[in-house]
């Protein structure tokens, strides 16, 4: 078999484990996932998307320094695709407070590729690890631009919402959330942040409510996780 025959056999191999990869880490599966990216890289030693995924595996097993290799190793290899640059800025955010300013970076190189498909993403990513360091200002304008690229994106409208709870004005968030909620169909980030609302405000019956919503229609997502083990901020 021709030597091209050969290479391009081995990254359609590479490309579908990665693909099937992704499938099962966002079903949760995480050792079936481990198994497709092992097969990937058995097929493509140098494949930056099976890195990109082994990276986010690793970071939700909390294995942070082999999390931190394969991104890095991912960007090395393909320093501009701009789905491994989001999932790397959001993993430096995320675990690296002293690098915030390069996971911005990364976040905007993504979002400024003509190329990239989603960069509502980036910039919503940006938001919210500028409200993480409490810059509100600067995460305001991130997550608008994120709703000027797409006016229906929750992730969006709610790192806004989440801003005036940070910022204590819990009534605006409240009737901001209801406004949202009137408009848009319910997703497990919307109702952790009904959650918080109501708990601040003193409202323990109307958490417990949403609490009860969040855990029937979203069971195996991570904000039931977080509102199960107490760790909701």
């Amino acid at each position: 078999m021709p030597v091209q025959a050969n290479s391009d056999r081995a990254f359609q191999s590479a490309k579908i484990h990665t693909e099937l990869a992704a499938e099962y880490f966002y079903r949760g599966q995480l050792d079936v996932a481990i198994e497709e990216v092992n097969e990937a890289l058995k097929a493509q030693s140098n494949y930056a998307l099976a890195y990109n995924v082994l990276g986010l595996i690793n970071m939700t097993l909390n294995e942070d320094s082999k999390a931190l290799d394969n991104f890095e190793r991912a960007i090395r290899l393909a320093p501009r695709n701009s789905e491994i640059r989001n999932n790397y800025g959001w993993f430096l955010c995320q675990r690296f407070s002293q690098r915030m300013d390069q996971a911005i970076d990364h976040f905007m190189m993504a979002a400024k590729d003509p190329l990239y498909a989603t960069p509502e993403m980036s910039y919503t990513n940006a938001g919210i690890c500028e409200t993480k360091r409490q810059n509100y200002t600067e995460a305001k304008v991130f997550l608008q631009k994120a709703l000027s690229l797409k006016s229906n994106y929750a992730p969006a409208a709610i790192g806004l919402i989440d801003i005036d709870f940070q910022r204590g004005n819990l009534a605006d968030a409240k009737s901001k959330l209801a406004l949202f909620l009137q408009n848009n169909t319910q997703t497990a980030e919307s109702l952790l942040m009904a959650i918080k609302i109501e708990q601040a405000m003193g409202n323990q019956l109307a958490a417990e409510s949403y609490i009860f919503q969040l855990q029937k229609h979203f069971p195996e997502s991570k904000e039931t996780a977080m509102v199960r083990e107490g760790r909701m901020r």
